[in-house]
């Protein structure tokens, strides 16, 4: 017996040993995902050498399959009305081989780009899927764009041809602009309403289009054009690459996708020009899944789309999930078949209020950015990796050490802090972290801004280390800890100095958000005359019941405990209604440059801050004499 027990004890001790390593480092799950890229890699290679890397063959490889040519591919919300139709596979591709020609009769051909101007709908699916019939790709225009920076976008891709859809005032933007058009750029650029096409396209053939139009196309090639969102300036073009694109269909195969399985149902709101929403429809339907999606999103109707389209994942981006948890519970509530979701920008303070409330299984949070250079992924079961942006275990710490490089950034002018005699940077502790750089030549190439060298040379830091290096600036500042998670801390240009002190719009936001009633805070440094560096201010959205009662000195005393005093904002702006980008982001950009002074706040907006030179007991309003005596002297802070 004791023989038996002792060799019981002997085979037990390095099984439990090995179980230990692998849940304390992590080991299994960064094997499963740097084997899935290897994997993807390979492929892509056969791929490349068979000529067969062109997304549309994934697509194709669906609607010749029998067992899911006739599986429903689409669902989609088409208007206002709330109808619903659906799409199989073979559908789906039938429809893009209309559109495919359609697009050649255009004059469009391999290697063109195309703009497209358009609500979310199944015809964007079917005229993207039609690009990619003849190797072409879309220039992904934001819909609300107008004037100037409609013009831009357009310039910067190139596009001779621009597919419109959605309502009268989307026509009537383009049109505001096309006269300019015509004098601004070589060529003419012609403008195409997919409502008065939609009768010409139907009468094309379905079948498909020869290879050789799709013949030669690279991994290098872009997929679809995509623009950074332009709130430090103008948009610039990113192209995603092909291969990133095969990745994301070869996905289910390797393991690397999110969306693992057949039979899910994935559905997408966010706008398709932007990256989080276009990218997942495209991926998700090269993968095999079904992809259910609305023109737009809207808090009112987003549950009805969920139970009626049977989604079991769906994505977000920025603050949308805030917006849902900040309308009022329901029975209904946990009333679905959603168990993940996929996207990026979760606050903290949501995170785990929502889980909570709506029953939600798994919160796939990535990061990443047009750019696509620096890939995050945590896909969050549990308590552990909550509100982290990433998750590495041992092995890719430690293949990732010299590639993905934390170093401090002076917080004046945004330039990488370097030794005064060597020139060179310090490479910052991960716990403590600083702006990432990504060292080049890396897994994956920086492809630059579309048509914009000197933008593209920007995002490069040189001679960082030792003369003769490069990395890519992320511009984003993330920390990771002893345990291999990745969180984030700041963007470059939020983060603002006071009194001497690096401020954390990202800290002081998650802080700020966690008081009862503030729906959203939206922080930011604000100039003020006769001051040094810039004052905090938080714009705050305060739920409507309570705004008459809101308590200031109670909310300053949450503030103070919580924050160190520097980072406490002097100023308050209650708004009327959030700061956001067209994809539910915070903007902070016309809130920095309106400050405070008294002329340029909204009308409707109140702002209120802290007297005695920042050390009052409660905030008070801040009236235009404030502002005065600030401006001549009398008032510090």
């Amino acid at each position: 017996m004791n023989t038996l027990a002792t060799t019981t004890a002997t085979v037990s001790l390095p099984l439990l040993l090995t179980l230990y390593l692998n849940a304390k480092l992590h080991l299994t799950k960064d094997l499963h995902t740097l084997l899935g890229r290897a994997a993807t890699r390979r492929a892509s290679v056969r791929a490349a050498c068979a000529d067969r890397l062109s997304p549309y063959y994934f697509l194709e490889s669906h609607a010749l399959n029998p067992h899911l040519a006739d599986n429903e591919a689409l669902w989609a919300r088409d208007d206002a009305q709330g109808n619903v139709t659906s799409y199989s596979f073979k559908e789906v591709l039938e429809k893009g081989n209309q559109l495919g020609r359609w697009f050649r009769e255009q004059g469009v051909k391999k290697g063109d780009l195309v703009g497209f101007y358009m609500l979310n709908s199944a015809e964007f699916v079917f005229a993207w899927v039609g690009l990619w019939a003849v190797g072409a790709a879309p220039a992904m225009v934001n819909y609300h764009l107008r004037g100037d920076a409609l013009v831009h976008c357009l310039k910067v891709s190139g596009a001779r041809l621009v597919v419109v859809d959605g309502d009268e005032g989307a026509w009537g933007r383009v049109s505001e602009v096309g006269g300019r058009l015509g004098e601004e750029v070589e060529g003419e650029v012609r403008f195409a309403r997919m409502g008065e096409v939609r009768g010409e396209v139907q009468k094309m053939e379905m079948d498909r289009l020869p290879d050789e139009l799709r013949g030669g196309v690279e991994g290098k090639d872009p997929m679809a054009l995509f623009y950074t969102s332009g709130t430090t300036g103008r948009p610039k073009g990113c192209g995603l690459p092909v291969s990133a694109a095969f990745g994301h269909g070869y996905g289910t195969v390797a393991g690397t996708n999110p969306v693992q399985g057949g039979g899910e149902r994935y559905y997408v709101c966010m706008p398709f020009y932007h990256g989080t929403g276009g990218i997942s429809v495209m991926a998700q339907l090269m993968a095999g899944n079904t992809v259910c999606l609305a023109p737009k999103f809207s808090v009112s109707n987003f549950w009805r789309d969920i139970r009626d389209s049977r989604a079991t994942w769906f994505v977000y981006v920025g603050e949308t999930l805030r917006y849902l948890l900040a309308a009022p519970p329901s029975s209904l509530d946990r009333q679905h078949h959603v168990h993940s979701i996929y996207g990026n920008g979760l606050r903290p303070d949501v995170w785990q209020r929502f889980r909570d409330r709506f029953g939600i299984t798994q919160v796939f949070e990535f990061f990443n950015s047009a750019e696509g250079m620096l890939s995050l992924n945590n896909p969050s079961l549990n308590d552990f990796t909550a509100h982290a942006v990433g998750h590495h275990g041992f092995l890719q710490r430690w293949k990732y050490h010299q590639y993905y490089v934390p170093v401090a950034v002076d917080a004046e002018t945004g330039d990488i802090a370097r030794d005064p005699k060597t020139g060179f940077a310090s490479r910052m502790p991960y716990e403590v972290g600083g702006e990432i750089l990504v060292k080049l030549p890396f897994e994956r190439t920086f492809p630059g801004y579309w048509g914009d060298p000197e933008a593209s040379e920007k995002k490069l830091a040189r001679d960082v280390f030792q003369k003769g290096d490069c990395y890519y600036r992320s511009g984003d500042a993330l920390r990771r800890d002893s345990e291999g998670r990745w969180f984030f801390v700041d963007r470059l240009g939020d983060t603002f100095r006071w009194k001497g002190e690096n401020v954390s719009t990202a800290e002081v936001s998650e802080v700020l958000g966690r008081y009862p009633g503030v729906l959203e805070a939206n922080v930011y440094g604000v100039q003020l005359p006769g001051h040094d560096g810039k004052a905090g201010a938080a714009a705050i959205h305060i739920d409507p019941t309570i705004k008459v009662t809101f308590d200031h000195q109670d909310f300053l005393r949450h503030a103070r405990t919580h924050l160190p005093r520097y980072a406490v904002p002097l100023f308050l702006r209650h708004v009327q209604a959030p700061f956001s980008t067209h994809n539910n982001k915070q903007n902070k950009m016309p809130l920095k440059q309106e400050g405070v002074h008294p002329d340029k706040v909204a009308p409707g907006d109140k702002v209120f801050w802290l007297e005695r030179h920042g050390k009052g007991a409660t905030y008070i309003p801040f009236t235009p004499q404030d502002w005065e005596d600030l401006h001549v002297g009398k008032a510090k802070l």
